[in-house]
């Protein structure tokens, strides 16, 4: 018995597995044709078939209304629509959730404070690159005054990132705050699992959005880490420097041919080692430093003479070019 058709079956799921029913000999009645369906009725399966549009249509609305709501809250009141806290800040309770039935289960709303330990490193970054030292540069010294990166402090939300050292991608990422609350970076596509095979149905990617899709709050929603004119300066800093421009990255200033860049690795932290040119060859090492500054040395000796040979064709690939 199928109570509700247009909640039962979504789409054209129906046709995809009512044939099983069939199959095994499973009848299903629905109230609204009066008794069981026939597979052989044309007028059943049209009926059927507009009860899964209607199904698609009810949730495709309901995702309009969630989605408008979510940005009405971020771009007038800056709430904070949970999630992992930016590098700098931590999770705060922020009273009684305004929406009665919420509040009666005891749901509470949230908002971001600083952190008094990563706060101050943000503070830090942008000092320095506004001072003139590079992302690298930057991502190193922390690194090597024992800093722990935003997924080594924040471990439990990062399982699946490494922790030992400091990444460039991090620190420009750092560099992008605003201290706006910012919604809708990402959004979730229904891709087919199998193009030669539909009636797998769909499954959830996780996509970037367009910076130009990006919901920002008018006001500023949370204390701002930093002063307004140092962020302006380091953002005019990014430009100048071409690493985040409209134009794109800046023009790689080497003139020489590294036949293995990408594809030699360190044997150690299996990153990507670097070319480096020495008494007229290229030999190739691992910029990571060590995660304290009392072995620094001794890591990127060992990073510069351990190589993992790359699986490709090239089987002479060795640390050094002739």
């Amino acid at each position: 018995m199928i109570g509700e058709p247009q909640r039962a079956f979504y789409g054209s799921q129906f046709g995809m597995t009512f044939p099983v029913f069939v199959h095994y000999g499973v009848s299903l009645w629905l109230p609204e044709i009066g008794g069981v369906i026939n597979p052989g009725s044309d007028a059943h399966d049209l009926v059927m078939a507009l009860y899964g549009g209607m199904s698609k249509g009810e949730r495709n609305r309901i995702k309009i209304r969630v989605r408008s709501a979510m940005k009405a809250q971020t771009e007038l009141e800056g709430r904070f629509l949970h999630g992992r806290p930016p590098y700098g800040y931590r999770i705060a309770d922020a009273g009684t959730h305004p929406n009665p039935g919420k509040a009666a289960e005891g749901k509470r709303l949230h908002r971001l404070e600083p952190d008094p330990v990563t706060a101050p490193v943000v503070r830090r970054i942008f000092e320095e690159y506004v001072a003139g030292r590079g992302m690298t540069t930057i991502a190193r010294g922390l690194t090597q005054d024992g800093i722990p990166c935003p997924s080594a402090y924040d471990r439990q939300r990062n399982p699946h990132r490494r922790t030992e050292v400091r990444e460039t991608t991090a620190v420009r990422a750092i560099l992008r705050y605003t201290g706006r609350q910012v919604w809708n970076k990402q959004r979730t596509d229904e891709v087919l699992i199998d193009v030669e095979d539909i009636a797998l149905g769909h499954e959830n990617k996780h996509r970037w959005n367009d910076r130009s899709d990006w919901v920002w709050s008018k006001a500023e929603a949370h204390e701002p880490l930093i002063p307004t004119d140092l962020y302006e300066r380091a953002q005019g800093t990014v430009k100048t420097r071409g690493t985040h421009s409209n134009v794109g990255r800046a023009p790689r200033r080497s003139v020489r041919p590294y036949l293995f860049r990408g594809l030699i690795t360190c044997g150690l932290c299996d990153r990507k080692m670097v070319g480096n040119p020495n008494y007229g060859r290229l030999y190739y090492r691992c910029k990571a430093s060590a995660t304290t500054s009392a072995n620094t040395k001794s890591l990127t000796r060992r990073c510069s003479t351990s190589v993992k040979k790359p699986s490709s064709s090239r089987s002479t690939a060795s640390s050094a070019e002739s």
